[in-house]
């Protein structure tokens, strides 16, 4: 049974990161059938979150490229949810609960379909509406630090 269904609601129709999101999904799945038969479920999971640290990093290399503000929302959402993940992994290796990966699965499934259809579909559009090619890191729009605030697609941003 698949944690997360992949479908066109996720697609982005940009390359790279429908190809991470992709993968992010898949690994969900993967770790979510580790649970699922019993399974040691840390090696998914590890690899599960090796993935998010590495596609996080890559958006917010693009946000930095593109103008966002340093601590914008978009970034604080991928802080806290690798934080949670992080204290997952900590509560399994440390005190052998899995219950916080039990728990985070289902979390995971819920939260990244509105966060890549809100968050990363804004990030998207301003990497369109700059020029930004996530191919070469290249901005074609130079964007002056005092208008640098790109907002993260949130309708309570403040930006």
């Amino acid at each position: 049974m698949n944690t997360l269904a992949w479908t066109d609601n996720l697609v982005l129709n940009l390359p790279q990161l429908d190809t991470t999101h992709q993968e992010f999904v898949e690994l969900l799945n993967a770790f979510g059938d580790a649970l699922d038969t019993g399974a040691d479920a840390l090696p998914t999971y590890q690899a599960l979150l090796t993935h998010t640290e590495a596609h996080f990093a890559m958006e917010e290399d693009w946000m930095a490229r593109c103008g966002f503000e340093p601590q914008n929302c978009h970034a604080s959402q991928h802080a806290m949810v690798l934080n949670v993940m992080r204290e997952a992994l900590r509560y399994a290796n440390e005190l052998n609960d899995r219950e916080p990966l039990r728990i985070l699965r289902t979390e995971l499934a819920g939260w990244f379909p509105q966060h890549a259809e809100m968050m990363d579909a804004a990030l998207v559009w301003t990497m369109e509406q700059r020029g930004f090619d996530p191919v070469t890191g290249e901005c074609g729009e130079v964007v002056a630090a005092e208008s640098a605030g790109a907002g993260c697609g949130s309708s309570s941003c403040g930006h």
